[in-house]
């Protein structure tokens, strides 16, 4: 029905996340409108985005540079160590400006149902981390779930006998939620009463 070209872009469009065959036609149709330079812009923005953008050296946190400018801010606390699964909730936490500490960014979370073990989520880094500097807490900011909890006491366990405080986000986050769907307030609330691991 449609030219290919507009086909393949209608495909392409299905490629992001949440983007069915209506919205992919309604995206696809808007670049009509769009002139040369808006399409240009565009088509450059994808490709720096490709190959320019890759995880900090140190924490994972995306980054253009070897470090991030998270852990290249020296007025932020490098005593606090706060540990997500993936890379959007340090963008969310940031966006909420309560937390002024280091970020460590894993790949995910440990998931045995789903073949997902500690050496997949990149642990080692963490731990190399933490055996090189000197955080004196380390807050586990992972989704209420049965992974989350499964990997935070994993960690916990190779911890043992380090002088390190390890805490986690306190209750009130909704059991099996994305951290990026929940609102400002609630997580803000979840940071500053966040519990000690026991």
């Amino acid at each position: 029905m449609y030219p290919e070209s507009l086909k393949n872009l209608i495909e392409a469009f299905k490629y992001l996340p949440s983007v069915g065959e209506k919205t992919a036609e309604r995206f696809a149709f808007s670049v009509f409108d769009l002139d040369e330079m808006q399409i240009e812009l565009f088509k450059e923005s994808l490709e720096d985005v490709r190959n320019k953008i890759h995880p900090c050296s140190r924490c994972n946190v995306l980054t253009e540079d070897d470090l991030c400018s998270i852990c290249s801010d020296s007025s932020r606390n490098d005593k606090t160590l706060c540990v997500v699964e993936d890379v959007k909730s340090v963008f969310l936490f940031e966006k909420i400006g309560l937390f002024k500490g280091k970020y460590h960014v894993l790949n995910g979370l440990i998931s045995p149902l789903e073949g997902i073990n500690p050496e997949d989520i990149g642990i080692d880094k963490l731990l190399d981390r933490l055996h090189n500097e000197n955080f004196e807490e380390i807050i586990f900011a992972f989704k209420p779930s049965i992974e989350g909890e499964t990997t935070a006491l994993y960690i916990k366990k190779i911890l043992e006998g380090m002088s390190i405080k390890i805490t986690k986000l306190a209750n009130g986050l909704p059991i099996g939620a994305d951290m990026e769907y929940i609102d400002s307030l609630t997580l803000e609330r979840a940071l500053s009463d966040r519990k000690e691991i026991s």
